[in-house]
């Protein structure tokens, strides 16, 4: 019968991690302990290491910068419009006059 898989969180991952990297914890032993393969254990690393950086960087700066930048692009669509209207409407009703309606 086959043993079902252990589905580790990213928090989980980063605690087991942490006593490897902090604790001196052997790789070894948190491997029997967890009953964890170690290509595993050094594939979470390996990626952990690679994905470092996004921990530095600051998400909320970008987004809202981003956030801006869509708000001032829609702004200028909406005045394009209006104007547009605008133009449409004074067309409108000069014909209506030249045909002599009110």
């Amino acid at each position: 019968m086959r043993k079902e898989r252990k589905h580790y969180t990213p928090e989980e991952k980063v605690s087991i991690l942490r006593r490897h990297l902090i604790d001196k914890v052997p790789v070894s032993t948190l491997c029997e302990e967890l009953q964890l393969q170690p290509s595993i254990f050094y594939h979470w690393l390996k990626q952990f290491f690679e994905n470092g950086a996004a921990a530095f960087q600051r998400p909320r700066d970008s987004s809202q910068k981003r956030d801006q930048q869509r708000v001032a692009a829609l702004e200028q669509k909406l005045r394009t419009k209006n104007e547009v209207l605008s133009e449409l409407m004074e067309e409108h009703v000069a014909l209506k006059k030249s045909l002599g309606e009110t």
